[in-house]
């Protein structure tokens, strides 16, 4: 009985590591997509999309 509870542990203790990591490289993907846009000029179209946003309407 006590092999079967220590290996319910492990098998628990391996869930919790691999959403954790999922968790972590998704992170990680997010800012490297993040540094892949603003080198591509996506800094520049969200200027722009914010500056068309922020005009006032001819009236």
């Amino acid at each position: 009985m006590e092999n079967q509870k220590g290996f319910k542990i492990s098998q628990y203790a391996c869930a919790v590591l691999l959403i954790v990591s999922s968790i972590v490289m998704v992170a990680y993907q997010v800012v490297s997509f993040l540094l892949a846009g603003s080198i591509f000029g996506l800094d520049q179209y969200l200027r722009i999309i914010k500056k068309h946003y922020h005009e006032k309407p001819n009236e």
